[in-house]
């Protein structure tokens, strides 16, 4: 009876995908058995019913952004829309080797076309330069190491201190600014790095990324008997070094500079040099997957914008809509794309 109730519900919310496979239904109906064939058990197919209804009523309160999309629009209408990316788990899939999460370029074409016609940038924790590898586009911004390295517009006035900027030029040719509030901490930085590769040497599964402005310090292989290790060294170094902290992520440790700048940071300083200082003017779009991204998420709530969390599951998220994974990401990005080019079209007809 709990299974056609809850395929009904699944139907008519246009989640087919969610429902349970036929053998962990067979499964529910053998109640008088632990074990089917297959090694489905009743209470692991119970276990997932009662998993996706969770994800169901989440949604409620994080519905699609691709069956919102013309709500969004038109709340957008008359506003310029900018649009903000993470880039690991949102552009690209989670992966074991941080140094393999290539975009496809199915994805790259999705993120290319967007940028003909809304502002866009690349918000990431990892180093500026290493996104731009990734991402091999000139028509974006990048902000990397969680916003402390930002580049944008060449704009000769905004609010910013001028110390932590300097013109630079992109392969193009373009000019444009590089905002970075940290720069006192790059020896420190480098110091540190030294020093958590050591401390962690004997600890195997360990991969340290440096993200010039932060550390990354990978435990996906790492031993669930190692961890609490891994953890305990990495505080007991930081207590050396009060000048930095540690945030987590998805199965990272991040040691960044302890000052008040953050991914909602980025985002500001960037509606700021692309000219949008008023909420008034501007529709902003963020999409992310990270604890980190929520700085920006409330950000964009402030500014009346559209903040997407990327999850499959249910999670604390201060976004207002969601996104199941990258592949709903590039679907969402291509439409949005398509929708920017009728604008024009009809604007100059």
């Amino acid at each position: 009876m709990m299974l056609r109730i809850t395929t009904k519900i699944y139907e008519a919310m246009g989640l087919q995908r969610w429902l349970p496979t036929r053998l962990q239904s067979e499964s529910m109906s053998k109640s008088k058995h632990d074990y089917v064939d297959g090694g489905y058990s009743t209470t692991k197919a119970a276990d997932q019913i009662a998993i996706n209804q969770n994800y169901i009523s989440w949604l409620r309160q994080h519905p699609s952004a691709l069956s919102a999309f013309n709500q969004m629009i038109n709340v957008a209408k008359g506003k310029q829309i900018v649009v903000f990316l993470d880039y690991d788990g949102t552009l690209s899939p989670i992966v074991s080797d941080p140094e393999c999460a290539f975009m496809s370029d199915q994805m790259r074409a999705a993120v290319c076309n967007v940028s003909k016609f809304f502002p866009t940038a690349i918000i990431s924790g990892r180093s500026r330069e290493k996104v731009y590898d990734f991402v091999k586009l000139d028509t974006l911004y990048y902000s990397g190491s969680h916003g402390m390295d930002t580049m944008g517009p060449a704009q000769k006035n905004n609010s910013y201190d001028k110390n932590y900027q300097q013109r630079r030029f992109d392969n193009e040719g373009n000019e444009f600014i590089v905002f970075q509030p940290a720069q006192a901490f790059l020896p420190a930085v480098k110091r540190i790095l030294n020093e958590v590769t050591e401390i962690t040497q004997n600890i195997k599964g360990v991969v340290i990324e440096d993200n010039r402005f932060c550390l990354s310090v990978h435990y996906r292989h790492v031993k669930d008997e190692d961890y609490e290790r891994l953890e305990e060294e990495v505080m007991l170094m930081l207590t050396k070094n009060p000048g930095f902290h540690m945030t987590r992520g998805k199965k990272v440790l991040e040691i960044r500079p302890s000052i008040k700048w953050n991914k909602g940071d980025a985002v500001n300083y960037l509606l700021e040099t692309f000219g949008f200082n008023k909420s008034s003017d501007v529709f902003a779009i963020y999409i992310g997957d990270d604890r980190t991204d929520e700085d920006a998420f409330k950000v964009l709530r402030q500014l009346g914008g559209y903040p997407i969390i990327v999850s499959s599951t249910p999670r604390d998220t201060t976004a207002l809509h969601s996104l199941r994974n990258p592949s709903e990401v590039q679907l969402f990005l291509d439409r949005l794309s398509r929708w920017g080019s009728n604008i024009v079209t009809n604007d100059h007809q």
